[in-house]
């Protein structure tokens, strides 16, 4: 299906430490987690909290294990501080991506945001900010900017991630967002999981977005645990620790990868494609979980097919 030359596959550590809840594999150390990323088979990875600082000390680990950096998280606040302030933050940001040689940043706009509060109801009770026509302009011109800024200096992609709980969380806003920003500048971090967990059809999104994807997040969701959450009025955190997310090949999950692996082919996607789940570690082993995601892709893409692990 894809070519390995032009489609990578890659594994974020949000499985063995949590960003939002540093307390969520506290015991899982930086050298730990990507020895394990690279025997579970993956090539590439995100960038974590225990990640060094040091671009050359975080290429040095991971040269030596025969992998590198695809891309890392940014909070925007397009919405609520200076632009100045945003691009410089931006910017150093791409030197250090630059430097490890990773051409994807993730850029999800954190004004306003819920989904790190821990008491907060991310699907009920209308706490979700939701932007007026002002605030849609100032977010895409500014995407705009980014987005030109990053690939005309960096040669690195601004993929904007729609996320729960925050002021583009639906397909409703995603599509107004890819619609009035610059195709040549900002692209889509298309995430399977956020599309199930806010009550959409990834399928139906990519479809329509296929050609703006420009980094893929694989999560399977188990639904039973996304209708608690709702009946339950949880947060996205309460979310994550319960398991509501999981990864491809686990069947509990729900999302049909075989439709979205389709797509992404016909659609002639080149780039990364991430197993992100947002799991316990102390519930769902990370080194387990990140074989039975690699082993499902591989078998379902022949993505990572020339690593051979014992059953």
């Amino acid at each position: 299906m894809f070519d390995p030359k032009t489609v990578s596959l890659g594994i974020a550590p949000i499985g063995w430490c949590n960003d939002d809840m540093p307390e969520l594999g506290a015991e899982n150390t930086f050298q730990q987690t990507v020895s394990e990323m690279a025997l579970a088979g993956f090539t590439g990875c995100e960038i974590g909290n225990k990640y060094p600082k040091d671009p050359a000390e975080l290429k040095k680990a991971l040269d030596l294990r025969g992998m590198r950096i695809a891309s890392r998280w940014y909070s925007s606040f397009l919405l609520t501080r200076p632009f100045e302030e945003e691009e410089k933050d931006f910017i150093a940001n791409l030197d250090f991506l630059a430097a490890v040689g990773a051409n994807r940043i993730n850029v999800s706009e954190q004004s306003y945001s819920i989904q790190g509060k821990m008491d907060v109801p991310v699907l009920t009770g209308g706490h979700k900010h939701v932007m007026d026509d002002a605030e849609w302009k100032l977010l895409c011109d500014g995407l705009n900017k980014l987005g030109k800024l990053s690939m005309e200096k960096y040669g690195i992609r601004t993929c904007f991630h729609h996320h729960m709980g925050t002021v583009c969380q639906t397909v409703e806003e995603t599509t107004r967002l890819m619609e009035n920003t610059d195709p040549k500048y900002v692209f889509l971090c298309f995430d399977t999981g956020h599309f199930t967990f806010a009550g959409e059809d990834p399928v139906k999104m990519l479809e329509k977005f296929a050609d703006r994807v420009g980094h893929v997040h694989l999560k399977n969701m188990r639904m039973p645990l996304v209708e608690k959450a709702r009946a339950e009025h949880w947060s996205f955190l309460d979310a994550v620790r319960a398991g509501a997310f999981t990864v491809p090949g686990d069947p509990d999950g729900c999302v049909e990868f075989d439709a979205v692996f389709d797509l992404l082919d016909k659609a002639g996607y080149t780039g990364w494609i991430m197993v992100e789940a947002e799991q316990d570690p102390a519930k769902a082993n990370p080194f387990e979980y990140a074989k039975m995601g690699r082993e499902y892709i591989t078998a379902h893409t022949g993505l990572g097919g020339e690593v051979v692990l014992k059953k």
